[in-house]
């Protein structure tokens, strides 16, 4: 991976984070531009690779049953080699402002977008796993040009798209763990460190568990923290499920198909390094292994074949799958004891995503002030359905103080 420093400067690349030691330092709150230039010899390689994939024998059925199909794999890699250009990705991402600072000694990378709009709020967008910052270059125009997308100039937001630590161009990655209660703490620096005060904060996936762990902390000037799922449990106590209806033992029965699916779960939380190992070294296990997005909605997903390859060539690229699959396993010895939040919080139910059980949230979440559910969209709504999530971003921001500049 290369990357060539562009010319447009933040506005707050001056700006030092307060506090002693290396992370309070003038070098390490330096604000670096940043443009995407992967070397053509890594994309021919790529190309080589593919030429000479071996396929895995089918199954008898060849279905998403027993995991990824072989026939998708063929398909998708030979639209990989003769239909996907990379370098279009890269002058896409490349058209909004990306850079670079040092937090807690780990070296972030992000996209930051300041709408033209007097008084826009500030929103930090966190992505998913198997995902990365791609997901949201649709949404930066609807949210920081709002009056050009169907909304209000009420509506307009600045923008700041991180790249989770370990993850694209966010390495790497430093010296752990690395939960997503750090993440969120690294994300509430760069948000004061940018020159807001104030701040919300989206998330799916990934981005959810860190845009609730922000909810948790509940900084000064806390904006909300929007999110597709909040993932609370049954417990176990006596009387829980009282009052439950159908609505939400289809949401039990979709969180057990889900858990019958997940085998990820359990290889990343035990063997991360093990499994890294063969998609370090095979762009096509890469892809298998990216599964999700084609399984989570069991056939209803609506991510296309170029969305799904920008994403896996760029942790093909960054060869970070190691470093992103960790997040599993120190998640799951972390020691940390559940906590209510206390934080403002706005949740959207997409169809077929998981189903946030509306009971088990609220126990879990004191403050849920917006909850909507969709007809269609999933586990990747900011790829399937983005004018849905934009407006339900609209409406929960709506009713939160504006940004202090």
């Amino acid at each position: 991976m290369n990357a060539n420093a562009s010319t447009n400067a933040d506005p707050a690349a001056t700006t030092t984070e307060a506090g002693g030691g290396a992370a309070g330092s003038a070098a390490t709150a330096e604000i670096r531009p940043f443009r995407i230039e992967i070397p053509q010899s890594d994309l021919d390689d790529l190309m080589q690779r593919l030429g000479r994939t071996r396929f895995p024998v089918a199954a008898p059925g060849d279905s998403w049953d027993h995991g990824t199909p072989t026939s998708y794999l063929r398909d998708m890699v030979d639209h990989w080699r003769d239909g996907f250009d990379w370098r279009a990705v890269e002058a896409r991402a490349n058209a909004y402002p990306q850079f670079l600072t040092t937090i807690d000694g780990q070296t972030v990378h992000f996209v930051h977008v300041r709408s033209a709009e007097p008084g826009a709020r500030a929103l930090v967008l966190t992505h998913t796993y198997p995902g990365s910052f791609l997901e949201f270059l649709d949404l930066i125009g609807p949210l920081t040009d709002p009056v050009a997308h169907g909304g209000s100039a009420e509506d307009a937001f600045d923008v700041v798209i991180p790249s989770i630590p370990g993850f694209g161009f966010s390495t790497p990655m430093a010296e752990g763990p690395w939960t997503f209660a750090r993440v969120a703490r690294t994300w509430d620096t760069l948000m004061r460190r940018l020159g807001y005060a104030s701040y919300g904060a989206h998330g799916s996936d990934a981005g959810a568990l860190v845009s609730r762990e922000l909810a948790v902390l509940n900084p000064d000037g806390f904006l909300g923290a929007h999110v597709l799922q909040l993932f609370s449990f049954p417990s176990g106590e006596p009387g829980e499920m009282d009052g439950f209806g159908p609505k939400e033992f289809a949401a039990l029965e979709h969180l057990q198909w889900f858990q019958s699916v997940g085998g990820y779960n359990a290889m990343n939380g035990s063997r991360p390094q093990t499994v890294a190992a063969g998609l370090s070294d095979s762009p096509v296990g890469q892809l298998a292994y990216s599964e999700l997005f084609e399984n989570f909605g069991n056939g209803t997903s609506a991510v296309s074949r170029d969305q799904v390859l920008e994403q896996v060539s760029l942790y093909w690229l960054t060869n970070t799958s190691a470093t992103a699959v960790r997040y599993h396993y120190e998640e799951a010895r972390s020691g940390a004891e559940p906590v209510v939040s206390e934080g403002r919080t706005g949740v959207a139910v997409f169809a077929s995503d998981f189903q946030t059980i509306r009971a088990f949230a609220e126990r879990d979440n004191s403050r849920i002030e917006h909850w909507a559910e969709y007809p269609e969209g999933g586990h990747f709504a900011a790829l399937e359905v983005p004018g849905l999530v934009v407006g339900d971003l609209r409406t929960f921001f709506a009713t939160a103080p504006a940004t202090i500049r």
